[in-house]
């Protein structure tokens, strides 16, 4: 078993300093002995606390513009020594090197700097060198000594501290394990930047911490979710985001983005059960929701525009899980929040990343974002009939919705309204037919409307049904050994049928 270690010495050296002071203050009063660095030394002394500077231990200046400052034995070897070791504690007198109890050491700010725009040369110089090394040591010698890696666990080194300085084994453990979680992320962040030039075929992905989530998909599963939600959302209102919110959330931030005009979408299960593009987005929900008033009950609503008082007032009628804009008007918030369950969020402006992952089996894949969608100069008309302006409209409204939609996926609309959906089907056949029976159940006429699939028909049953039920245009890939057996059933009943030649399947 390993004694509990009291703090005697400390280093310091770090780039932020926020509630540095309170730590600072405890280590005064515990008469550790400091060595610091440049502005971090100011900082300390400033505070009317004794210190002393590295280079008067090391007899060496900082050099180079400040890239080697503790690149020395005499700090090194303070920090490395096993205690219990006789060679080492004997080199340490012979060599005039003080123990180091305690490390405190963040690292230059890289992604900061990568996302700011910086030129390369401000990125390089913030790959740190000296503070890297000085985490690994100290993690490594956790035995002995304490590693404190960012500015996060400052409040717990702090109570620490004012309960007299002395670690447990496990305290000083589990400081080095997030030590190197720090470093980990950093050298993963390093590499990234320099990837992104290219493209070596490495998986390599992290995040320093979790946002712990009530539970995964169901309430027996733990779950957390491993990002930044709050550069993207600012939540108003509403209990924690759950694994299964964040799933929708994901799914209704891809469809939205895919339209320009004032429109609104409601999600059940990732899939969308009512969509519509109107002038405003007041008009554009009263539509999609028409489209499957059933299936949006306890749905993610998601909209492309603020949210006014005359649309949360009709909003507010459903009950609905989370809702999503990018503003909302005041009067319309404190009528949403009259649910305080209900989640509001203000969408932010973000990119999503290029890359998407999944975990399976023993590892995971790794694939591109599908940012491709086909507009109309795309379309390759295959059959006799040409699809008029209007109907062109509505092909390009239907196969973005196709496109976020659970595979095998129908979607049939008109007049830039979601009138049903097939999805997550064995057979497209079968997506047609869930489909068309779901626009008859909410009482659409399919006479006028168009049809989207997410691949392409191996058979001319789905374009018969189609046909039979008034659709009078489609949009698919193509690609089947059996095109011209869809072509041929269109043109002998004056169909419209346009290939875009992109498959968007979504499993």
């Amino acid at each position: 078993m390993v004694e509990p270690k009291k703090i005697r010495s400390a280093l310091i050296s770090v780039y932020y300093k926020d509630n540095l002071d309170k730590v600072v203050t405890e280590l005064s009063k515990l008469g550790v002995k400091i060595y610091s660095t440049g502005g971090t030394l100011s900082f300390i002394t400033e505070l009317g606390v004794e210190a002393q500077s590295v280079e008067s231990l090391t007899t060496y200046p900082s050099i180079l513009g400040g890239r080697v400052k503790t690149l020395h034995p005499k700090v090194f070897g303070g920090i490395l020594a096993r205690r219990d070791n006789p060679t080492d504690v004997e080199q340490l007198a012979e060599y005039q090197i003080p123990e180091v109890d305690l490390v405190i050491v963040d690292l230059y700010p890289f992604e900061e700097t990568v996302a700011s725009g910086a030129p390369d040369q401000d990125i390089i110089e913030k790959i740190d060198i000296g503070g890297i090394s000085l985490i690994r040591a100290a993690a490594k010698n956790h035995k002995d000594v304490v590693i404190v890696a960012s500015r996060n666990q400052y409040e717990e080194l702090h109570e620490i501290l004012v309960n007299g300085g002395e670690t447990t084994y496990e305290q000083r453990r589990k400081f080095a394990a997030m030590a190197f979680n720090v470093s980990s992320h950093y050298d993963t962040a390093i590499f990234s930047y320099f990837n992104g030039e290219f493209g070596l075929p490495v998986f390599t992905q992290t995040l320093e911490q979790g946002k712990p989530l009530r539970y995964g998909e169901n309430p027996h599963q733990k779950a957390a979710f491993f990002g930044s939600f709050a550069d993207m959302f600012e939540q108003l209102n509403g209990k924690e985001v759950s694994y299964n919110n964040m799933l929708d959330i994901d799914a209704a931030i891809g469809l939205i983005n895919e339209f320009s005009e004032p429109t609104f979408a409601i999600l059940k299960h990732n899939n969308a059960c009512g969509l519509a593009t109107r002038d405003s987005v007041e008009k554009a929900y009263v539509d999609a929701l028409a489209c499957d008033p059933v299936s949006a009950y306890g749905g993610v609503l998601i909209a492309n525009r603020g949210i006014s008082l005359a649309c949360a007032d009709e909003i507010n009628k459903l009950f609905f899980e989370v809702i999503i804009a990018p503003s909302f008007d005041s009067e319309a918030i404190n009528l949403l929040k009259s649910k305080k369950n209900r989640i509001i969020l203000v969408a932010k402006s973000f990119d999503l990343p290029k890359l998407q992952y999944r975990s399976l089996l023993n590892g995971a894949v790794a694939q591109q974002r599908d940012t491709a969608i086909e507009e109309k100069e795309d379309l390759k008309v295959v059959t006799r009939v040409a699809p008029s302006n209007k109907d062109i409209d509505d092909l390009i409204f239907a196969n973005k919705i196709v496109k976020h939609s659970k595979s095998n996926a129908i979607v049939l609309a008109k007049d830039g309204q979601l009138l049903a959906s097939g999805v997550g089907q064995t057979s497209r056949v079968d997506a047609l037919k869930q489909a068309v029976e779901k626009a008859k159940t909410f009482g659409f006429s399919l006479e006028g409307a168009v049809l989207a699939s997410d691949a392409f028909f191996p058979f001319a049953d789905s374009v018969e049904i189609a046909h039979k039920e008034g659709i009078v245009s489609i949009i698919q890939p193509g690609g089947s050994v059996r095109d011209s057996d869809s072509i041929e059933y269109c043109d002998a009943n004056g169909l419209a049928m346009v290939f875009t030649g992109v498959r968007h399947f979504k499993h």
